[in-house]
């Protein structure tokens, strides 16, 4: 972490055409609860994306077309929160605005009501009128085309598309045609996922807008990835992903640990032995508590231990202030 990222301005929508101009580099990276967002702010990443990847990251599912829009909702709540710097993506998940424009703006403003800043939604040409009617109400968008995970089942799978010449759906000409439309509606940005190379730089340099790259080569105007592949938590790694950590084999290493310990746990804090305090405490108010903690005959803790104590007894339910 440096101090440069603990001390920037907030990222906003416009940035993103200025560092498209400036030729300056986007990141991007998924985050689906405050914890992990404060961490990767910290770091100082541009774009915090909430994307219904949770599915398969969180959930357990096969592909992201479980996921509901209460549970999109709930994990860009928890984001908000932590109130980050970076600028905050939350993904429409499937069904939440293919069924018509109007489906796509309450849904989006619902997600904008729970804390995302702009919103990503899936889709080429057939999407432009979606975009064009939430950008109407002026709600950010960002576009996704390609390897477009809620068609896994058109594909017949997570495989990439633009390897063939054609105007059909994952052609090579087609994706051009996408990618022109999603600009063309207004979107703000667009990720470009899982096509070759040659491709990905073509669709970047034609556009106006960023194009935020994964699996589609190093030369989109920015990256994305997630998460948990970053961190090495992921059990399967995609040919496209790097891990940056072996967070996972970690976890089970101090997990082991832990079990591996047995007697040597800690007990239940001795609570037995505080009992005559605890009736000492009790009297006491929390301003006294404050003055008479150093010197109560026979009861040496520390802060934390104290305050832990009162509250398993219900004696400070908000803890010291």
């Amino acid at each position: 972490m440096t101090s440069s990222a603990q001390d920037r301005k907030k990222v906003s929508v416009p940035d993103l055409a200025r560092m498209k101009a400036l030729a300056e580099r986007v990141t991007m990276i998924t985050a689906y609860d405050a914890t992990f967002a404060r961490l990767v702010d910290l770091a100082g990443v541009d774009i915090i994306l909430v994307g219904d990847s949770v599915g398969m990251v969180v959930q357990g599912t096969a592909n992201t077309i479980p996921v509901e829009l209460d549970e999109m909702a709930y994990h860009v709540r928890l984001v908000a929160r932590s109130q980050p710097k970076a600028l905050i993506v939350g993904d429409l998940p499937f069904g939440s605005y293919q069924v018509s424009p109007q489906q796509a703006v309450e849904s989006s403003i619902r997600l904008m009501k729970e804390g995302a800043e702009c919103v990503k939604l899936e889709g080429g040409m057939v999407m432009a009128d979606t975009i064009e009617a939430i950008t109407r109400v002026d709600i950010p968008v960002m576009g996704h085309i390609g390897l477009t995970p809620q068609s896994y089942h058109r594909m017949g799978g997570h495989k990439v598309q633009g390897k063939t010449s054609g105007f059909e759906a994952g052609g090579r000409e087609r994706l051009l045609e996408d990618a022109h439309a999603v600009e063309q509606a207004g979107a703000c940005a667009v990720v470009v996922e899982g096509v070759p190379r040659d491709l990905a730089q073509e669709i970047t340099q034609k556009l106006s807008i960023p194009t935020i790259g994964i699996g589609a080569g190093p030369d989109c105007d920015g990256q994305v990835l997630v998460l948990h592949d970053v961190l090495g938590l992921s059990e399967l790694t995609l040919k496209f992903t790097k891990r940056y950590a072996d967070l996972r084999n970690e976890a089970i290493r101090a997990t082991e640990a832990f079990i591996s310990e047995g007697d040597t746990w800690v007990d239940d804090i001795g609570l037995d032995l505080l009992a005559p305090a605890l009736a000492r405490l009790k009297s006491l108010s929390l301003t006294r508590l404050r003055e008479r903690f150093k010197i109560m005959p026979g009861l040496v803790l520390k802060s934390r231990l104290l305050v832990l104590t009162c509250r398993i007894c219900d004696l400070l339910p908000g803890g010291f202030s």
